[in-house]
């Protein structure tokens, strides 16, 4: 019973109210990226944009997006929930309504957005709901989060590109990805940045459905 009592914390979105308090200041002051040692928190340069992708544990996904051509930084942190300045500990009993994510500053003349989103897709299953794999709970959910609305529109799209593929291989679950604007983005701990940089033989839960995603 008890055991199911905490699953069931973990896998439903708290209020705004029912959210834990968290705290004004930020835990994690500035840091430089571990593999390029670019500025995590910027300045960035000018022209470039941002994406945030929570695609499950955040270790395996910023490794795969900090290795894309295109990527000038990333950086593993909480977002799309309502505590302010969470910890990790805070965001894994499911009371914060935060989802790990990876921030990514990308040269959209290097790198198009569709592009990333392709990348998004086929690296994870979106269509798990609250987990991903073994990893469950809230913050293993699936979400993309956008700086205009021009880029959301074009993450919709994407959504909808993938759902027919999944559909047409015969996979015929819906995806769960939270699509939205982006708000406040917490940024981690720092032993939890370039974590597999630091950790080569660490966990990495990434594990897509085998199905393309015809964008990009």
């Amino acid at each position: 019973m008890f055991l199911n009592a905490m699953l069931n914390k973990k896998t439903v979105m708290p209020t705004a109210e029912t959210a834990l308090p968290g705290r004004q200041t930020p835990i994690v002051g500035p840091l430089a990226h571990f593999v390029s040692g670019k500025p995590l928190q910027g300045p960035y340069p000018d022209g470039f944009k941002t994406v945030y992708f929570g695609m499950g544990c955040f270790w395996g996904a910023e490794r795969l997006l900090w290795n894309t051509p295109g990527v000038w930084v990333t950086a593993a942190g909480y977002q799309g929930g309502f505590t302010p300045n969470p910890t990790y500990e805070e965001t894994c009993t499911g009371q914060t309504g935060h989802t790990e994510v990876v921030k990514v500053v990308y040269d959209p003349m290097k790198i198009s957005l569709e592009a990333l989103l392709k990348i998004f897709f086929e690296a994870h299953d979106p269509t798990q709901g609250m987990r991903q794999g073994n990893d469950i709970g809230s913050t293993y959910r699936s979400a993309i989060y956008v700086e205009s609305d021009e880029d959301l529109a074009i993450a919709l799209q994407a959504k909808d590109a993938f759902q027919s593929a999944l559909n047409a291989a015969g996979h015929h679950d819906a995806i769960t990805t939270e699509i939205a604007p982006a708000g406040a983005f917490y940024y981690a701990e720092d032993y939890h940045q370039q974590y597999l940089a630091k950790n080569p033989r660490g966990y990495c839960g990434l594990r897509g459905t085998g199905v393309s995603c015809p964008i990009g």
